[in-house]
């Protein structure tokens, strides 16, 4: 018996104590294998990679008959030219007043310059077009501030303006029409040059157009005389035709302001486009039209061609559409590109995006579209044009960019060009539309199947899943899988966005605090239940959501239905694997048999490591152990499969059964059917599976905590096998095995069997061994030393004269702390070790050290004399 002073050691610990919370550390990769609670880890569902690149896989659920088509012919009669037209703004129409001539004779009209022809010179040109609409922008807020003040030889080269103020009694006349001196100056100071071309932007007389217009008679300004006032009142028009002359004058000017700019624009469009385009029409050699085109794009460009205002647009597009019949996929791509830069819309964008399309289904062409940067152009159809309008657009267009997400290759560039936020907000929109009109827009379903496959593909990035987590991206997902319900398609896509996510912590914790996203699972669960590829998955997210977290395996448990939409899986798919092993067992050798077997199994070894993780709350735990259904279904698991069947099945239902049987409460199945427990487990013993028979070690260091298991541990000799695994040189497999023998100690029937197999001397040897770096396991060959000597008279009868010698020494060099924990460790290790060591560890062996020592002699036997 234990002495009074050894009141902490009279109550000897469960083999298995529950985890301590704390945060997650690197000692914590040792300690996670020692407690009785266990989660388990297993594999992420296979997804195999398409053979071929379609916008919807072999195993879609949608009939060829209601998914759009993958396959198409197009050609430049697809397109329409109606689009070509530019947004024109609206026509002003015709002065409907013409104001007389003045009377006076005197009055003179300077001619009125016309714009000379364009030059020749394309280097002149480029200096138009890069200043172009610097220049109008300035003329347009009534003040021109040029580029460089002009020498005043270039300054002789200017034009006099079309705008000339004619100086009167009464009247300023420009270009025509007359205006008030208020007006003319407000005129002038909003149109102050005249722009013309002759090797450059020239400056014109403004200074001294506006000093004119400022020099006005006195009369005019202060009202005139009023008989020569009433002379002219037939050729002076009324206040309110001044007014509307006023409102027409300045439109007059706008128009000749754009005008100006759409000469500016002629001249580059003759000087650059046109040759060009002749070039596209003539040649035949491929490759010099894709650098026509490549050349083409560069000059839009640099003239602000680009976009939908360009009035010679219909002429180009027509071009480029007469193209696409040469059917080069090269040339395609260039020339949907400069399409797509020119802003088209409705068919057409339709049809571009599926040209696009159509040459990303070949992976050959990822090359082309990466050097020419397509992507930029499809992601830019995303973020700009109408998803209502151009849903069926966007799908072609998505499944492009779904096609070569797939590529490695491309994963940095789209993420780093927002695809993630581009997406994300595409979903944003269909959810909030889908929430108030009641259903889907026609083919939204159908797009939001190519986005969830392309955000599969990206969150294999880490910064596609940063971003995913700083959108709010899972509870949007969520959102549309709760919308989406009946489209197994847009649901098997988040169950494997999920599956990847939820394999790191930060986006595990994020969709484990989204409370919604458990009964969603269990909702698809129940619908999709034979549907192997989606319940897979969902089952693989919920044990993944439930491995670290106890708060998600509380929240989970707190679902209606939850256990029992569980059990129902897994005795649906119990059923399936009983029925496909028949098949193979009959000598039904096809590989589809050994696949549909497979799949079924792998349900099955998510399921059961769901239910694993569950039991590690206590509530749940216990609720689990009595329930027959749960520990029915394992035990039959156990029963009909092997551990050469399928291993990680078996091995996941043993792990199952080791935390259910921790519980020991009274109305436990467990308990009541441990012994049948005992008998299968015997079957692990006999496998060379390392793994399963660690996990049987576990269970019967649990259930060795019943007088019932121990005498079935002796009469099977299972004892002989527990010592034998202390020679094994793992510290886990140690570990387990010293805490059935330590069971066994407690009764002192059975404190013998440890001389049997040389079990004092194999504990000894893994005290040497594990005892500085795993404090525990010495910790548990000190009990079981301790519970073996409670009976001593002598240290040497009792251990044997070498072991005694050994045990004392290693004791004592334990105990010297200096000495224990000097080891290499990093200082988070050291903590670890020093906190084991301490507790749990130093106040065993020295009690034990102590007993030794007190009852162990140095001195040497006499020798007996001779007679």
């Amino acid at each position: 018996m234990l002495s009074p002073n050894n009141k902490k050691l009279q109550k000897l610990d469960l083999f298995y104590r529950p985890s301590v919370t704390k945060p997650k550390t690197s000692a914590e990769i040792i300690s996670e294998a020692r407690n009785a609670l266990r989660t388990i880890r297993t594999q992420r569902p296979f997804t195999p990679q398409e053979d071929q690149r379609k916008l919807f896989g072999p195993t879609s659920s949608r009939t060829p008959e209601n998914r759009p088509p993958s396959s198409f012919s197009l050609h430049a009669s697809s397109f329409e030219s109606s689009d070509s037209r530019p947004i024109s703004g609206a026509r002003l129409s015709p002065l409907e007043f013409k104001p007389k001539a003045p009377a006076s004779p005197t009055t003179k009209e300077d001619p009125c310059f016309s714009f000379p022809k364009p030059p020749v010179d394309p280097v002149k040109i480029r200096r138009v077009s890069s200043a172009r609409a610097r220049l109008f922008r300035a003329a347009s807020q009534g003040a021109l501030l040029p580029d460089r003040t002009l020498p005043p030889t270039e300054r002789k080269k200017t034009v006099e303006s079309k705008e000339r103020v004619m100086v009167g009694d009464y009247m300023v006349k420009i270009n025509g029409t007359y205006l008030t001196e208020s007006n003319a100056i407000g005129h002038l100071k909003s149109h102050p040059l005249q722009l013309t071309y002759d090797g450059d932007f020239s400056e014109i007389k403004g200074q001294e157009m506006f000093k004119e217009a400022t020099s006005l008679p006195s009369h005019l300004r202060s009202g005139g005389d009023q008989g020569k006032r009433r002379s002219r009142a037939s050729s002076w028009p009324n206040s309110s035709d001044l007014s509307r002359l006023e409102t027409k004058a300045v439109a007059k000017a706008d128009l000749q302001e754009k005008d100006t700019e759409t000469e500016v624009d002629g001249i580059f469009w003759n000087t650059r486009i046109v040759p060009i385009l002749h070039v596209l029409e003539k040649e035949e050699n491929t490759e010099m039209v894709c650098a026509a085109c490549t050349q083409l794009h560069h000059a839009l460009e640099e003239g602000n061609m680009l976009g939908n205002k360009f009035k010679r647009r219909s002429i180009l597009l027509k071009t480029l559409y007469k193209l696409v019949d040469v059917g080069s996929d090269p040339l395609s791509l260039k020339l949907a590109k400069i399409i797509l830069a020119l802003k088209v819309s409705r068919k057409n964008l339709l049809n571009v995006c599926k040209l696009i399309f159509k040459i990303s289904r070949s992976e050959k062409n990822d090359s082309l579209i990466q050097n020419d940067g397509i992507l930029e152009s499809l992601l830019e159809v995303l973020r700009s044009e109408d998803l209502q309008t151009n849903t069926e657009a966007f799908l072609y267009c998505m499944g492009a960019i779904k096609f070569i997400s797939g590529n490695p290759g491309f994963l940095n560039e789209m993420i780093s060009k927002g695809a993630v936020e581009i997406l994300m907000n595409l979903i944003k929109q269909i959810n909030e539309n889908t929430k108030k009109c009641g259903t889907y827009l026609p083919n939204s379903d159908h797009l939001l199947v190519q986005m969830t496959a392309t955000l599969r593909n990206l969150v294999d990035s880490p910064l596609a899943r940063r971003k995913l987590l700083s959108v709010s991206a899972l509870p949007q997902l969520c959102t549309v899988m709760g919308q989406c319900m009946d489209d197994k398609d847009v649901c098997t896509n988040i169950a494997r966005i999920f599956s990847k996510l939820t394999s790191y912590h930060d986006c595990c914790v994020a969709l484990a605090n989204y409370s919604r996203c458990y009964a969603l699972f269990l909702n698809l669960i129940n619908k999709y239940q034979k549907k192997q590829d989606l319940v897979v998955r969902i089952v693989f997210i919920l044990g993944n959501l439930t491995a670290k977290n106890n708060q998600a395996r509380e929240q989970f448990s707190k679902e209606k239905g939850s256990i029992p939409t569980l059990l129902s899986l897994f005795h649906t798919f119990y059923e399936l694997d009983l029925h496909s092993g028949k098949r193979v067992g009959e000598g039904d050798g096809q590989p589809e048999a050994w696949k549909a077997q497979a799949q079924v199994e792998d349900v099955l070894i998510k399921l059961t490591r769901v239910l694993a993780n569950l039991a590690i709350h206590p509530g749940i735990g216990q609720a689990m152990a009595a329930n027959p259904h749960v520990v029915g279904l394992l035990l039959a698991t156990l029963e009909y499969k092997s551990i050469d069947d399928c291993q990680e099945l078996v091995i996941n239902t043993t792990a199952t059964i080791n935390n259910l049987s921790y519980y020991r409460v009274k109305n436990s199945i467990i308990q009541d059917k441990k012994l049948h427990i005992a008998e299968l487990l015997l079957n692990l013993f006999m496998s060379n599976n390392m793994d399963g028979i660690l996990e049987a070690v576990r269970v019967f260091g649990n259930l060795s905590q019943d007088h019932d298991i121990c005498d079935f541990i002796v009469q099977k000799n299972v004892h002989k096998f527990m010592i034998a695994l202390l020679d094994a040189k793992h510290q886990d497999v140690c570990f387990s095995a010293c805490g059935v023998l330590l069971n066994l100690t407690v009764d002192k029937d059975k404190r013998v069997i440890l001389k049997e197999g040389g079990g004092i001397t194999k504990l000894v040897d893994c005290l040497r061994d594990f005892g500085p770096t795993d404090w525990q396991l010495a910790c548990l060959v000190c009990k079981t030393l301790w519970n073996f000597s409670e009976n001593i008279t002598n240290a040497s009868s009792c251990f044997g004269d070498e072991d005694t010698n050994t045990l004392l020494a290693l004791l004592s060099s334990f105990l010297d702390e200096e000495l224990a924990l000097d080891g290499s460790f990093d200082q988070d290790l050291k903590n670890y070790h020093k906190l084991h060591w301490e507790t749990e560890f130093k106040p065993v062996a020295q009690q034990l050290l102590n007993r030794i020592q007190s009852h162990h002699t140095f001195l040497e036997p006499l020798p007996i004399p001779a007679f």
